[in-house]
């Protein structure tokens, strides 16, 4: 008998599906009449209810016939009185009654009546979430948390739908709120952050929920750790680091994620606070691993303040060497201090030209046993660079190719690719600079794949061109010459090339590399006239961004003259805000107006 009731039932649950089908078919194709008479048909017999419900109730309402909507939604209500999803539906037929007020009447009873039930309540926010309608969304999830006397509840839920809704600080609140509960968790709202904080006044306002936080609760880890963090993502190491430093203290960390923040400072230039940060690391925990660090990378940011204080002035050079020397001979030569010795070396080749001096102390750190094998390449590579220096290309050549082999795959192999195909890009050999470079576009390490792709788009840019590229070789001459650290006769050249090829593609990068010359040689005006001369006529190309930063950092960091500044910075913020430059120059601008004083 049961068999028999299957067999004869079948061929009904089979028609049916085909009509519902048939019925959204005549929804998808704008056949709005075809489809409300078929769903009206369908609709009469309660099992179809489940399945046409969303598409036939929202079809009635969309189409203005709101009674049909109401009648059918209160005979649903009957037919399936433990589902609730209808009962949350029939308010929506206030909503296109535009009758606000029996709207929130309606559903902030509904609301009341499920708050007890955890279940009840995130279905339904969950429906009113399908529905778009957040704010009720947020109000059920409220009222349980209100119920449940647990103002942590829900709060991850609640986040994301004032995040859809773009009310930031609400949004931030319930992060906030999450994070507290759940810190393991921290790194997730760090990047959650990150996302939709995009504008400054966004990272402004979470900074200052944090500072009002941390005063109200000093000892919560959570808050001074996002104080931290948001102090980072502005740059405002200073400020992070006065936090850090607390922390430190407070929970005895020897220093470590100070440690941190001073690298992260010193990838950002900013070399003075990181000295700050490293300066304290020596004080605080002296003969420690964390020390002797500290020490080297102290005199590294100094160099780095040296090499970009332009004219480079030789004897800084020479004192910055004999720190790296005093170093390494009262700590000795370990794993910690060893960078020292490369760093002496480098000095030594790039601006003191005692590149013999250099090569004999590269060459005592490769073949010092029980040394990082990273350290080793490194050294490997420097070699080749001041092969290259010292005109013998074949020699540097050899070494990179040593470093790709050995270290297949890595990072540094990326870098030694990278070297190599900067050298057949200045000998002239654009056909194998491009081989390596396709490859290198593809790299892991984001900075090599831009140094990449950058060179490469300046070698197709200007192969493809009539007058061959007999002009990029002669620019690719001049770069080498410039690594070589011949500048006048660089300078000699960019002036030949500028005139020889007046309406060039490569007009800009002569400018822009005329202009840095200048810098480096102490010519600041010439410098900044060049680069205005870039982006009034190339602001539009690739360059222009660069050289309206580097007026900026002219200004600022050689003029010393803050107003211009300021003005330059300005521009550059609203001339090219995608810029990857602008986060810097918002935080230089924001400095200079006093706005961390």
């Amino acid at each position: 008998m049961l068999i028999i009731i299957i067999f004869v039932a079948s061929p009904l649950v089979a028609q049916n599906i085909a009509e519902i089908e048939l019925a959204n078919q005549y929804v998808d194709q704008g056949e709005t009449d075809k489809a409300l008479l078929l769903f009206d048909k369908l609709a009469k017999n309660s099992k179809n209810i489940p399945l046409i419900h969303d598409q036939y109730f929202q079809l009635m309402l969309i189409n203005g016939k709101i009674e049909n909507a109401e009648a059918y939604i209160d005979k649903t209500i009957k037919q399936f009185p433990a589902d609730f999803m209808y009962k949350i539906d029939k308010g929506l037929i206030y909503t296109h009654k535009n009758n606000k007020a029996e709207e929130k009447k309606y559903y902030d009873k509904l609301i009341e009546q499920i708050s007890s039930d955890a279940f009840k309540v995130r279905v339904t926010a969950q429906h009113f979430t399908k529905n778009q309608q957040y704010e009720y969304a947020i109000a059920t999830y409220a009222a349980s948390r209100k119920k449940m006397s647990h103002p942590g509840a829900y709060a991850i839920q609640m986040a994301s739908l004032y995040r859809v809704l773009n009310m930031k600080e609400e949004m931030i609140d319930e992060y906030l709120i999450y994070a507290n509960e759940n810190p393991d968790n921290l790194s997730s709202i760090k990047n959650i952050m990150q996302s939709v904080l995009s504008e400054d006044a966004d990272m402004q306002l979470f900074e200052d929920k944090m500072y009002a936080h941390v005063q109200r609760d000093p000892d919560n880890m959570v808050y001074n750790d996002l104080l931290i963090w948001v102090n980072v993502q502005r740059k405002n190491f200073y400020s992070a680091f006065i936090q850090a430093r607390a922390i430190d203290k407070r929970l005895r960390q020897n220093g470590s994620d100070v440690m941190e923040l001073g690298r992260i400072a010193m990838v950002n230039k900013d070399y003075k606070n990181a000295v700050k940060i490293f300066e304290y690391i020596i004080d605080s925990y002296p003969n420690t691993p964390n020390d002797q660090i500290a020490r080297r990378l102290v005199i590294a940011c100094r160099e780095e303040i040296v090499k970009n204080s332009y004219p480079v002035d030789r004897k800084e050079i020479e004192s910055l060497i004999n720190d790296y020397r005093e170093l390494v001979s009262k700590v000795g030569l370990n794993q910690y201090t060893i960078e020292a010795l490369r760093s002496e070396a480098l000095l030594y080749a790039f601006y003191l030209q005692e590149h013999d001096s250099a090569i004999v102390i590269l060459q005592q750190i490769i073949n010092t046993p029980r040394i990082s094998k990273s350290i080793v390449d490194q050294s490997k590579l420097d070699l080749g660079d001041i092969y290259l220096l010292i005109g013998q290309p074949w020699e540097s050549t050899l070494l990179y190719a040593q470093v790709e082999k050995s270290s297949k795959d890595t990072p540094i192999a990326y870098d030694a690719k990278l070297r190599n195909a900067k050298l057949s890009y200045y000998r002239g050999d654009f056909a194998l600079a491009q081989n390596h470079l396709d490859i290198l576009k593809m790299a892991t390490t984001r900075e090599i794949a831009n140094d990449a792709l950058a060179l490469s788009l300046l070698i197709k840019d200007n192969t493809k061109l009539d007058t061959g590229d007999i002009a990029l070789k002669r620019f690719a001459a001049i770069e080498l010459l410039i690594f070589q650290n011949k500048k006048n006769e660089a300078m000699d050249e960019l002036e030949k090339l500028k005139l020889e090829y007046t309406e060039h593609p490569l007009v800009d990068e002569v400018l822009f590399l005329e202009a840095k010359l200048n810098l480096e040689m102490g010519f600041f005006d010439e410098a900044i006239r060049q680069l205005g001369q870039v982006v009034d006529e190339h602001g539009a190309d690739i360059l222009g961004d660069d050289a309206l930063y580097l007026m900026g950092i002219i200004y600022e960091e050689q003029l010393k003259d803050n107003k211009m500044a300021m003005e330059i910075f300005q521009r550059f913020l609203m001339s090219y805000p995608g810029s990857h430059m602008a986060a810097d120059a918002r935080k230089r601008y924001r400095t200079l107006r006093g706005d961390y004083l």
